[in-house]
């Protein structure tokens, strides 16, 4: 993870620790192309692993931990992530294996960032 990448993960952090009262503790981001891919771990709080506990629970979690996110997003545009790569955000995947505690997001931009930040 060069330097653009790490600054790229605070604020991936800083941004779900605003919006959703919690960041994961471990986010790895890797441009590739026109996309951020940021691996989580440490993604649930307390209360979400008891929940999880239940299997009912874990799908509901499941779907919390993408759907609700992908929206949260969209309700609060990420102004502070598309001011440092100077480019906007165009679409957003999600995914979280409740089990391992370990999350993906692929933040897709409108510009090559790779070929901006890695050089």
């Amino acid at each position: 993870m060069n330097k653009y990448e790490a600054e790229f993960s605070n604020l991936v952090r800083s941004f779900r620790k605003k919006h959703m009262g919690k960041g994961p503790s471990k986010i790895t981001t890797t441009f590739c192309k026109k996309w951020a891919i940021c691996e989580m771990e440490g993604n649930l709080s307390p209360v979400e692993k008891f929940i999880a506990s239940a299997n009912e629970g874990k799908q509901a979690l499941r779907a919390a931990r993408t759907e609700m996110v992908k929206e949260m997003y969209r309700k609060n545009p990420p102004l502070e992530m598309e001011e440092f790569l100077g480019c906007k955000l165009v679409e957003l995947f999600v995914d979280i294996d409740i089990d391992r505690d370990f999350g993906m997001s692929i933040f897709v931009f409108d510009e090559d960032i790779q070929a901006k930040f890695n050089n």
